[in-house]
């Protein structure tokens, strides 16, 4: 039971390419950002699409695959664990961010 504790599964598609950066000590983390849309009809009976963007983040082996396999618009499945963070930014400023840590991929996308 313990897996299910903070567990995320989100299909989308990717908003741009990945970002993937090889940081101090080896570690290789990728960044993406995935979109995913809600259709349903309004109270008028038209037809409505919501879309949510989602910050996705990978590391080393995960990290790899989404280099050499992800493109922009891909659709694809992410399962992985939510990360809540702060930082402060170039003015100064806390910022509070809550990113998707993927540690599952599927590419739905037919070629």
């Amino acid at each position: 039971m313990n897996t299910l504790k903070n567990k995320v599964q989100l299909i989308g598609n990717l908003g741009n390419a990945p970002e993937v950066k090889i940081l101090e000590g080896g570690k290789k983390l990728a960044r993406l950002s995935l979109a995913t849309n809600e259709t349903y009809k309004n109270a008028k009976g038209e037809r409505i699409t919501e879309t949510q963007w989602h910050n996705i983040i990978a590391w080393d082996k995960t990290a790899e695959i989404i280099e050499k396999y992800f493109t922009k618009g891909l659709e694809v499945m992410v399962e992985g664990k939510l990360i809540n963070r702060n930082y402060t930014d170039k003015e100064g400023i806390k910022r509070y961010t809550t990113e998707v840590q993927a540690n599952e991929l599927l590419i739905l996308t037919k070629k």
